[in-house]
């Protein structure tokens, strides 16, 4: 959004000028007024809201960001947030909204909203775990009994229609409300009449468990180009769906974390979070980067008369290092790559770690030559740099290559996070062993 526009906002609103502020909103989506809020202060956003009606207010919340909404919910009244927000938006949207407030709040919300059957809703789903399907998984759905004739579903269907914004599928369920298939819209217009829903409708439709990770629910939806997923529970009852628009918004916010884990940040975030939460974000692995570097220089402090004998040695230290750190890091990540889009089992560790193998083998071959051949007109055969930084060189690529697929691939064995593998940890870990490897080889050929 344009900064002139914003600032032409933030001067109505000081000049109290509701009917101008509500004219320029008018044409806004959602989306965009959310943006608007991010931008300006509490009371600002206070005034702008007061000019939405309660659908559009409810809409913009949700799109807006995490930290401002939080600010923003922590300064309204329980009432308000029910009655203004909670009663207008989906469930999993409310869900998402409850699981920001604290217990107490939450009960003073759920005691204000007027409809006791979503308040029933929005305590079952707030029971999941925010991490499963059934934490992301919204109630409202259309649903149709299997032994329903076509002109009684469709005025069903109707009725339903009339209480969603959106109708991705519907659902077909027996009278113990088990999931059975789903109903095509083609056919109500080409089945008889006669026709009961169970005759026309898909059988065995893809669906996911209330329990199953969010990280396979993506997955699942991904693999067969769904809109939307069923949920089901133990004994196969439709509980839920899940749409693509949620499953959007956890993969950009994975995508983040995982980004942030390989930059070498411990915890999520943002670039307005205040300066104590960026320091401690960003210091742990900064002092272990820092640890590192004692652990490099005291590895070097042992080879003085190596260093006195040889001078130019010196100069291949970055090198080695950066080679090493930057070798590591690709391996992880395409491995990291791999395991979050499962075209890479974490048990195929044997085969993943011979065709990296490989490919180290090509890579390490090629640079090493190179650099044989540089030293080789610089220093000449006989020079002893000539020889060890080459062998180095391979020997780290070999090294960081095999490493770098090794870890992430064991760790997510373990169920731990394989991106902080792709990060800090990788570049530390193969500076220093590639310190080792250099100054050992040197001293050999000496």
């Amino acid at each position: 959004m344009e900064e002139e526009y914003i600032d032409n906002v933030k001067q109505l609103i000081e000049q109290k000028d509701a009917d101008k502020v509500k004219e320029l909103l008018a044409d806004l989506h959602p989306a965009d007024i959310a943006e608007l809020c991010n931008e300006l202060n509490t009371d600002e956003a206070r005034f702008v809201y007061r000019l939405l009606d309660n659908e559009t207010a409810a809409d913009v919340l949700v799109e807006m960001d995490e930290d401002v909404r939080k600010e923003f919910l922590e300064i309204l009244p329980s009432e308000t947030i029910a009655k203004r927000f909670v009663d207008y938006m989906d469930t999993d949207d409310a869900v998402d909204l409850m699981r920001e407030l604290d217990e107490d709040k939450q009960e003073e919300v759920l005691s204000h909203i007027e409809d006791i059957e979503q308040a029933g809703d929005i305590v079952d789903l707030l029971k999941y775990d925010e991490n499963t399907a059934g934490g992301l998984m919204g109630t409202e759905m259309v649903l149709v009994n299997e032994n329903w004739s076509m002109p009684e579903c469709l005025k069903e269907m109707r009725l339903q229609a009339e209480e969603l914004d959106d109708i991705y599928y519907v659902y077909v369920i027996d009278d113990d409300e088990r999931l059975r298939g789903i109903f095509p819209l083609k056919k109500m217009i080409t089945s008889p009449s006669v026709s009961k829903v169970k005759h026309v409708m898909q059988k065995d439709p893809i669906s996911v468990h209330v329990d199953t990770p969010i990280d396979e629910v993506v997955q699942v939806i991904e693999k067969y180009d769904l809109v939307a997923i069923p949920v089901v529970d133990s004994i196969g009852r439709l509980v839920g769906q899940i749409t693509v628009d949620d499953v959007m918004d956890e993969v950009r916010e994975q995508s983040e974390r995982d980004y942030q884990l390989a930059s070498g940040l411990s915890q999520d975030v943002e670039t307005d979070d205040n300066v104590f939460r960026q320091t401690t974000a960003r210091l742990p692995w900064l002092l272990i980067g820092m640890l590192g570097g004692i652990g490099n220089s005291m590895i070097l402090g042992n080879f003085n008369a190596t260093f006195a004998a040889h001078p130019e040695m010196a100069l291949y230290i970055p090198l080695i290092g950066g080679t090493g750190g930057n070798v590591g890091t690709q391996s992880s990540a395409i491995v990291v790559q791999g395991l979050a889009n499962s075209s890479l089992d974490a048990k195929n560790i044997v085969r993943q770690i011979a065709k990296e193998a490989v490919v180290a083998l090509i890579n390490a071959t090629i640079i090493s030559l190179l650099v044989y051949t540089y030293n080789f007109i610089r220093f000449g055969a006989t020079a002893t740099v000539t020889y060890s930084v080459s062998i180095s060189l391979f020997a780290v690529v070999m090294f960081a290559s095999i490493f770098g697929t090794l870890v992430p691939m064991t760790l997510e064995r373990f169920k731990i996070d394989p991106a902080i593998a792709t990060g800090p940890f990788i570049a530390i870990t193969n500076d220093i062993i590639g310190m080792m490897l250099y100054m050992g080889i040197t001293v050999l050929l000496s």
